[in-house]
């Protein structure tokens, strides 16, 4: 076996892989465009101020379904937080959020199945509503915090802002959705589709039956590569997906998509920075806590639904017609070359106009 062989193996199950997940990331897209435009974040400040549960709740649910990896919630959290958002509701959004949305809800449920799908976010849920609890039980209320500024029930900004009629908003909804959100996580989906073709071609499944065996040592494993790790929501399912394949159990599998999306080096220490080394402490705790307690837990649903879904992950690709597959990966592979297309151009601009300097140079004529 040569390495163009190698190469082209783990790029036609890259290849597979991409054409499995399409169709539910253009679906998933649309609904994360639809939710940024018309439930914009100004619009549930005053759900998250109180201290208690039913603001970490609100904080859980509304985290649930926005798109926002690991690094890019932090900046909103803290926005959150500085607008008079709890510190249990913060924390309760900073691991709910990362760790699914509604364009991984839906290609999990394309590459894993119906009960995966639905049990990601539940747990997901329950994660958050455990670290938010736990923040509000054991952190001291911080001198001069001040709960949000309330005028006939709303919460209100300084800013006079600008009201989008309903086109606008359809606009903003596919600008969003099918540029901004896809161009933010498209480098993170195409590497992991990448290891997932790399795994599925060249990982025996014996290496994961003999290292990987052990429900329980297996589920550590994958909370400890998991935490420190950056790994998007989106781009983590194909890499799990294939692990699940050649025998890593559902459970392991679900510990690495719940730690590696809502954690990594740098959400923790801006986090220590920002909110305090013991809120830090409680959130690292109550999503390892919260991760091996669920993947224990949907290992036992999964033994008594086994057969379904394993016949869901040796045949994925049945649950969608090859024509609608190969459609849905063009389309998806065309957008992404759309949102690149600026900055390939750019920077052949700046080549020509490189070369075109040199060119002036060395006919003796001075380039400022």
């Amino acid at each position: 076996m040569n390495i163009l062989e190698v190469i082209w193996g783990i790029l036609s199950e890259s290849i597979r892989i991409f054409q499995d997940m399409a169709i539910y990331l253009l679906l998933g897209f649309l609904l994360a465009g639809l939710l940024y435009a018309f439930f914009p974040e100004e619009k549930v400040i005053k759900y998250l101020g109180r201290r208690n549960i039913k603001s970490v709740v609100n904080a859980a649910i509304l985290g649930i379904p926005l798109p926002l990896c690991s690094c890019g919630v932090i900046p909103t959290a803290l926005s959150l937080k500085k607008q008079g958002a709890s510190d249990g509701a913060t924390v309760s959004f900073l691991i709910s959020t990362p760790a699914t949305g509604a364009d991984s809800i839906l290609a999990t449920y394309g590459l894993m199945g119906p009960l995966f799908a639905v049990f990601r976010p539940v747990a997901t849920f329950i994660s958050g509503v455990l670290g938010g609890t736990l923040v509000n039980f054991f952190q001291r209320p911080r001198a001069g915090e001040t709960a949000p500024r309330r005028i006939s029930g709303k919460v209100f900004n300084e800013k006079n802002e600008y009201k989008h009629n309903f086109w606008e908003k359809l606009r903003i909804t596919f600008t969003y959705g099918y540029f901004d959100l896809l161009k933010s996580i498209t480098r993170w989906l195409l590497w992991g589709t990448l290891i997932a073709g790399f795994i599925s071609y060249a990982v025996p499944a014996s290496l994961i039956e003999r290292y990987l065996r052990f429900n329980f040592l297996s589920m550590v494993a994958m909370l400890i590569v998991g935490i420190p790790l950056y790994v998007c929501a989106t781009g983590s399912i194909p890499i799990v997906a294939s692990l699940m394949i050649k025998g890593l159990s559902p459970g392991a599998g679900l510990v690495f998509l719940m730690a590696g999306p809502a954690t990594n080096a740098v959400t923790i220490t801006v986090m220590a920075k920002n909110l305090g080394k013991r809120i830090v402490t409680i959130y690292l705790l109550s999503i390892a806590l919260s991760a091996l307690f669920m993947g224990w837990l949907l290992n036992l649903l999964w033994s008594y639904f086994s057969k379904a879904h394993q016949e869901i992950l040796a045949a994925k690709s049945s649950m969608l017609s090859p024509g609608l597959r190969i459609s849905g990966a063009v389309v998806l592979f065309g957008l992404i070359l759309l949102n690149f297309l600026p900055k390939l151009k750019l920077k052949k601009q700046s080549i020509i106009l490189k070369r075109t300097k040199e060119a002036i140079s060395a006919r003796g004529y001075e380039v400022k």
